[in-house]
């Protein structure tokens, strides 16, 4: 990240002091996260283990009927050394569109029901195990709207929310139980068998440098991003209430 003093390792070594100071406040020590396989919540889990003992993180395999990346997320759980569960949603999944026979079928709201599904399995996973949820999504993701409301946007707190794809990896990149192969794994949704970039039509190279410079060096870029941050934003924010008594 050229032009940029981005200390990995400083990084690391806080949000682990912050996760501990987070889980200490809030009385607890166990957490949950959704393992897909990706760099996310690969990092995301190594964070937690560092932070809580890795005997206090459980990991949660969710795939739709078929995951084709599966033994990643079988890897990331080995590496780190935390218990795992795999739970496929894709009976559920299933039975929702049958439930649902009498709305016209909608490709993008269907998109949307396996992650939506996966944070409903994830909460109860959370709970019977009294443990809270640990979010994976970082700051490029939310910036574009490339995360699902109420999916992979909740969560009870999220270490890594306020970094960027890129920041992400190179935080990655200091954890050495980590894969190297999975930090660096080009982002997909698993779904479409196309990347990250490819559906957004977008570089997340670009993403950060639009979100840490204020421009990617490209004006139709830049409109392009700052066209779908401004699109997305209610994905960032709570509901608002509508009082009529203020």
């Amino acid at each position: 990240m050229d032009g940029y003093n981005f200390n990995a390792e400083a990084v690391r070594d806080r949000l682990i002091t912050m996760i501990k100071e987070h889980a200490q406040q809030y009385g607890f020590d166990k957490v949950v996260l959704g393992i897909s396989g990706g760099k996310d919540s690969t990092v995301a889990a190594a964070l937690c283990a560092r932070a809580l003992g890795k005997e206090n993180v459980i990991g949660v395999m969710l795939p739709d009927k078929q995951q084709a990346d599966i033994a990643d997320s079988v890897k990331v759980c080995e590496s780190v050394g935390i218990k795992n569960y795999t739970i496929n949603i894709g009976e559920i999944h299933t039975a929702l569109l049958s439930a649902v026979d009498a709305i016209p079928f909608s490709e993008e709201s269907n998109t949307n029901v396996a992650p939506r599904l996966r944070m409903t399995t994830l909460r109860y996973v959370a709970q019977a195990l009294g443990a809270r949820l640990c979010g994976t999504g970082n700051l490029s993701e939310a910036t574009v709207g490339y995360c699902t409301k109420d999916g992979d946007t909740s969560c009870d707190f999220n270490p890594l929310g306020a970094l960027t794809s890129m920041e992400v990896v190179e935080v990655g990149k200091t954890l050495p139980e980590l894969p190297r192969e999975l930090v660096e794994k080009t982002p997909n949704d698993g779904l479409s068998g196309k990347s990250d970039e490819e559906k957004l039509g977008l570089k997340y190279a670009d993403i950060h440098k639009y979100i840490r410079f204020g421009s990617c060096g490209n004006a139709e870029v830049d409109e392009k991003i700052r066209r779908k941050e401004a699109a997305n934003m209610h994905k960032r924010m709570r509901p608002p209430i509508l009082d009529p008594l203020a």
